[in-house]
């Protein structure tokens, strides 16, 4: 876990959440599934002029109709006074009511046009306005489709399942014109062009849920996924946003995209302070003690560029960790941004953009830092020869300190991409430095002979066990964005290896005397052709794995 005297920032508690409910009404229709969504009043103190699905805040009194509901068998209490709280504010909101009689039959417009549609302060008189009218809240048919949880930086938040439900047959909404207004039918992939036109606006998670929604052809595929989860109470994703800066604008994130984690990393508490702008010209502080600088090296392999990191303060001096190619304005800026006080270098592994600018950076030092890492295996291409000061055993510590400062960097041996690569554990702040063995956004490549694929899983399972042992929940990368979960990544990365690996066995059980030219296409047939050089040589590597009496 990172320590708080490490934070960038000054931390404050989040507003707190109120309990919420949503309703995503569906219909079928010759063009596509419709969702019926309305626009918010101008001067709603939360989303003013937002177009949204119809819900509110959970009534204490919602609990109360649970005597006029309907519950499936794996229905909890929660989800059914959530359903209940939907389905009051749909009918609030814009005079749609779920219900039916005791005897299934569907209930009638002209039945319920007396009933007072009230506001929310009046839950129980919609409640008894419904018993006395002998009528069951359609509780039953009302499923989850998300939880989303408002964005920490925002003043007021709420706790909100979204749910789905099918439009009742021949009701028409009409809006209360206080909360909502100007109801319509819309088919997600419509809304989403409107709102990227500028005629539509939309929050986040409205935005977010309509692109998921906009997969499936008809309403009974929602009602279908939902009801597939296990016990068919849970949701299909949980979220709850965090921003950053991009292009000088707010940028909303959700936990399985590449940003999300070093969000988290920077701001716990949600803030939003951190510029996610790629750049090459001055480091970006992660940490008080740990800097990244983006070697201007992006492209196919490398993503927005290498990332060398900057671990220390100006009272210990500091470990540069990946120097990157040799590229003079890189090396300068790294030890511009020292002050000079290199302790020492360290090289994840000897590819042409990381351990390059190892030596001409200690050149600039006026005390000689050593160059830690591992020697290059002679199984390694001629562009990949390193060889250090001195080799880092495996568990070895390198601690700089001063006073009540201390920060130790432990090495961790991970061959698989390259024959000599190594990690790096800051230990009293739970971070992973993983080089080229755990990317964001991409899955490293696997090069025979140098790279081999038994020895890239072990390494998986070898860091997974040292983020279990150390509460290590940050992977700072040497392409791309801090990953958080860091556990939850090495699985993912493993499982993906494993899927690929069983495609590519298919692949040569479907040709068995082919080639390996003759495996890519079916093996990576969802990678595009023009990746297909690089992907050969994972390709080449499972195969080998394969041979060898990986389970196929």
């Amino acid at each position: 876990m990172v320590r708080p005297t490490q934070l960038l920032h000054p931390q404050r508690e989040p507003a707190p959440t109120y309990a919420a409910a949503t309703v995503l009404l569906l219909r079928d229709t010759p063009d596509g599934l419709e969702v019926l969504m309305t626009r918010r009043s101008a001067q709603a103190s939360f989303a003013p002029g937002a177009y949204v699905f119809p819900g509110g805040r959970i009534d204490e009194r919602d609990s109360a109709a649970r005597a006029i509901a309907t519950r499936r068998g794996t229905q909890g209490d929660e989800q059914l006074t959530q359903a209940i709280a939907a389905i009051r504010e749909s009918f609030e909101e814009l005079g749609v009511l779920l219900a039916r009689h005791p005897d299934g039959r569907p209930v009638a417009p002209g039945e319920f046009a007396s009933m007072d549609r009230g506001t929310a302060a009046t839950t129980v008189a919609f409640a008894e306005q419904c018993a006395a009218r002998g009528l069951l809240l359609a509780t039953d048919q009302v499923f989850t489709l998300a939880h989303w949880i408002t964005d920490r930086d925002l003043p007021k938040r709420f706790d909100v399942p979204f749910l789905v439900a099918r439009m009742p047959d021949g009701q028409t909404p009409s809006a209360d014109e206080a909360e909502q207004f100007e109801p319509c039918w819309v088919r997600p992939a419509d809304a989403l062009a409107r709102h990227k036109a500028g005629s539509f606006f939309m929050i986040f998670p409205t935005v977010r849920t309509l692109e998921r929604l906009a997969a499936f052809p008809t309403v009974d595929a929602v009602l279908d996924a939902c009801a597939s989860r296990t016990g068919g109470e849970g949701p299909l994703w949980t979220s709850c946003p965090r921003a950053g800066l991009l292009r000088g604008e707010d940028a909303r994130y959700m936990e399985h995209e590449s940003a999300f984690g070093e969000l988290k990393l920077v701001s716990p508490d949600g803030q939003i302070v951190h510029t996610l702008d790629w750049q090459s010209d001055t480091p970006v502080p992660l940490l008080k003690n740990v800097q990244r600088l983006t070697a201007g090296n992006p492209g196919a392999m490398t993503g927005p560029g290498t990332n060398s990191y900057i671990v220390g303060d100006t009272a210990t001096g500091y470990v540069v960790i990946d120097p990157g190619p040799n590229d003079a304005g890189h090396i300068d800026r790294l030890w511009r941004a020292t002050g000079g006080d290199i302790r020492a270098i360290v090289c994840t592994h000897s590819h042409a953009d990381h351990s390059p600018g190892a030596a001409p950076l200690q050149k600039l030092c006026k005390t000689t830092p050593p160059i830690l890492g591992l020697a290059s295996a002679p199984t390694a291409r001629s562009s990949a020869r390193f060889t250090p000061d001195r080799e880092l055993a495996d568990g070895e510590r390198i601690v700089l300190e001063a006073g009540a400062h201390t920060h130790t960097l432990r090495a961790v041996h991970t061959p698989g991409h390259a024959a000599n690569h190594l990690c790096l554990v800051l230990e009293e702040d739970g971070l992973l430095f993983s080089g080229d063995h755990v990317l964001n956004g991409s899955t490293t490549v696997i090069d025979p002979p140098d790279g081999n694929m038994n020895a890239y899983l072990d390494s998986l399972d070898k860091l997974d066990k040292a983020c279990a042992e150390g509460d290590i929940a940050f992977i700072l990368p040497a392409h791309g964005y801090v990953l958080g979960e860091a556990r939850a990544a090495i699985a993912h990365l493993k499982a993906h290896r494993l899927r690929r690996e069983a495609k590519i066995a298919a692949a040569m059980r479907q040709l068995p005397q082919g080639t390996l030219e003759q495996w890519l296409p079916l093996a990576y047939d969802d990678v595009p052709e023009r990746m297909w050089p690089v992907a050969a040589r994972s390709l080449a590597a499972h195969v080998e794995r394969i041979r060898q009496g990986a389970p196929a």
